[in-house]
């Protein structure tokens, strides 16, 4: 699959109007050509040709009710020094590039299983069987975390009573 470009603004702001209304058919939700759910070569190619920076995080913000603290949470760091990447002099490290990638990924995989983002931040902040009561937010802070959210959602796809 190829990457795609960024969008125009106007497909983002289509989206941030539908926020909370079913998607259509051409899910705009390929912010940035990041794919969900997304392989780990599609993960090192984005990686090398693409700059994971604040605009990621803006559109995870956009897409979700996550507020700084919770999404430097994922990200096992401060949230001083996360409101920091703010500034475009500051760049994000590899692994926490990496990190807000498939946070992304993961997001837009969810918005597309459950329709919309409302029933998406339910899901995720409600304990679960399958996460041994907890919250699925609670496995976002880890790379492994995040993909076993996203097989969980995969699941439901397919049927599976997650």
């Amino acid at each position: 699959m190829l990457m795609q470009e960024i969008l125009p603004i106007f497909v983002i702001e289509k989206f941030i109007k539908m926020k909370d209304e079913k998607l259509k058919v051409e899910d705009p939700v390929s912010l940035y050509g990041v794919p969900g759910p997304i392989s780990d070569s599609q993960v090192l190619s984005f990686l090398q040709t693409k700059d994971v920076n604040w605009k990621y995080i803006n559109t995870i913000k956009t897409l979700t009710d996550f507020n700084d603290d919770i999404i430097s949470g994922w990200l096992n760091i401060s949230v001083r020094t996360f409101r920091t990447y703010r500034q475009p002099e500051n760049k994000f490290k590899e692994n926490t590039k990496e990190h807000i990638l498939l946070l992304l990924s993961l997001i837009r995989h969810g918005i597309h299983v459950f329709g919309t983002s409302k029933e998406l931040y339910q899901w995720l902040n409600t304990g679960n069987f399958y996460f041994d009561g907890k919250n699925p937010n609670s496995f976002l802070n880890t790379v492994s975390g995040i993909r076993f959210v996203d097989d969980r959602l995969t699941a439901m796809e397919y049927g599976d009573n997650v």
